[in-house]
């Protein structure tokens, strides 16, 4: 069982930065490919990043490529979302979730096992 807590969320201006946390309960995070979803109001969860147990691979929606980073620190049971340049269209609320499937990097919400409860990012323009 992994448990998930997402912070570092807010309001910011269109232009501005924003490094979201997740932190995980458990031994097992190590083993665990991570991902970072997000929802805006009125549409499905959809993919923003994802990383593989080791950190040695990342994958990444083109919407988000080039403006926003995911990491990990397995010794600390952290994974980040460095978001920059951010447009009032990445304003939803953003998810930290972990996949069994440590080696694998998938964007379909299906494969990942194990949720946050969210954070708010609200990007005004």
């Amino acid at each position: 069982q992994v448990q998930l807590v997402e912070s570092g969320g807010g309001l910011v201006q269109a232009g501005d930065s924003l490094r979201l946390s997740c932190a995980a309960s458990g031994r097992t995070f190590s083993t665990y490919a991570m991902g970072w979803f997000r929802q805006a109001p009125g549409e499905e969860r959809k993919f923003v990043a994802a990383i593989t147990w080791s950190g040695g691979s990342t994958y990444y929606a083109d919407s988000v490529k080039g403006r926003f980073t995911i990491t990990r620190d397995n010794a600390k049971n952290t994974v980040f979302l460095q978001m920059n340049n951010l447009k009032s269209e990445d304003t939803a609320v953003y998810y930290c979730a972990a996949s069994r499937r440590g080696s694998y990097l998938s964007g379909s919400y299906s494969l990942y096992d194990y949720w946050g409860q969210g954070t708010q990012v609200t990007v005004s323009s």
